[in-house]
């Protein structure tokens, strides 16, 4: 895992303040209860600049959770992808990987969250690849983790909540502690969810399948790109629900997400997959070009940060 590497500024509240002042109290709200909304975005370096990939639609997502858990964020979608850009800017590097955070301030103390104060910040920093530098071309060991994924009437899935990611996280530590890369989440009927920060596609007989919105899945941004993709490319693609032996028995499977990009999956629970796959690499590599503002059709997914 990378370590975290400072940069000059974190956007809060309107302002652009230095990293190490960038604080708020231990007795911030969402610290305690997990009543917050964040996402995970990436910049790349194009040859105009730094360009935020899919940044409007990651910033509309953000506001889609926080209504789902029923906070107010006090800025309009547009103030905030032009803060994400100033505060880009305001690192000076060519690329990064940005962490907006909607969450409950300093003041109150309890479960009722109407009281509450809204704050946003927005932060970046240097991020390799999540995954490891050779994800793409050895793949990742996944194993089906103990802990299932969040059910919709418990913990929202659709929304990508501080308090979801609880889960996750017990699922990733599972994971390493027993020697595998990442962890892939069942739902409570037993069908194929997500990984821990990532969507799947599994390719079986000419066609590629991602889990749907319903299995507890999480509607990746990377995953809405990648679907357009390999639709581009002429291949089916079904959202439908996938039980775990059919990871066993897949062809390929490639994992998708911004901090992972395009990984290819090496086996699932010790059961080998062909690694990686021809579809898999065609994704990868197209979509490591369009990041970056390389392919025309999809220049429109690049937003500059000057």
């Amino acid at each position: 895992m990378p370590t975290l590497v400072p940069t000059p500024k974190i956007w809060m509240n309107g302002t652009l303040v230095d990293w190490d002042k960038a604080q708020v109290h231990v007795l911030t709200h969402t610290l305690h209860y997990g009543t917050g909304v964040f996402e995970g975005i990436r910049a790349y370096e194009t040859s105009e600049g730094p360009a935020v990939f899919r940044l409007t639609e990651h910033i509309e997502r953000l506001f889609r959770s926080a209504k789902i858990l029923g906070m107010e964020i006090p800025y309009t979608v547009q103030q905030l992808v032009d803060a994400t850009r100033e505060t880009v800017r305001s690192t000076g590097l060519p690329g990064c990987y940005i962490r907006p955070i909607v969450y409950y301030g300093y003041g109150e103390m309890g479960l009722n969250t109407l009281p509450c104060s809204v704050d946003v910040a927005i932060a970046c920093w240097p991020w390799g690849a999540y995954l490891g530098e050779e994800a793409l071309t050895k793949g990742v060991r996944m194993k089906i983790s103990s802990w299932k994924r969040l059910d919709h009437n418990m913990l929202p899935p659709a929304a990508k909540t501080v308090a979801n990611y609880a889960n996750s996280s017990l699922a990733k530590v599972e994971a390493l502690r027993a020697g595998y890369d990442e962890a892939i989440l069942l739902n409570n009927e037993g069908l194929v969810s997500e990984c821990t920060g990532e969507n799947l596609f599994v390719v079986r007989n000419g066609k590629i399948i991602t889990p749907p919105l319903s299995a507890g899945a999480l509607e990746g941004i990377t995953q809405w790109s990648v679907i357009k993709i390999l639709e581009d490319l002429g291949y089916e693609v079904v959202k439908g629900d996938l039980a775990r032996s059919d990871l066993y028995i897949a062809e390929e499977i490639f994992c998708v997400g911004t901090a992972a990009e395009v990984s290819a999956i090496n086996s699932v629970d010790d059961r080998s997959v062909p690694c990686p796959g021809p579809i898999t690499l065609k994704v990868a590599e197209i979509y490591g070009k369009a990041v970056r503002g390389q392919i025309p059709e999809y220049a429109h997914w690049c937003e500059l940060a000057k």
